[in-house]
């Protein structure tokens, strides 16, 4: 499952570099790339961490619906 975000978007809404965001959540800035690009899912403490950056809750940053899923 491919998780969607709003990390790019809000990223340039807090004036904030790649690099910049990866020091404040301390992973590298390849790492904040590749979850811009939708190609690497978060663990739940860097999930945690970026929603903290933008005072915001994970929820508001990540969207974990999938689609094809049935409950």
């Amino acid at each position: 499952m491919r998780l969607n975000n709003r990390i790019r978007e809000l990223r340039q809404l807090h004036d904030l570099t790649q690099q910049q965001l990866a020091e404040l959540t301390m992973v590298s800035r390849q790492t904040i790339i590749s979850l811009e690009q939708g190609r690497y899912n978060p663990t739940a403490v860097l999930a945690y961490r970026i929603a903290k950056v933008f005072g915001m809750i994970i929820e508001d940053v990540f969207d974990f619906s999938d689609e094809e899923e049935t409950l």
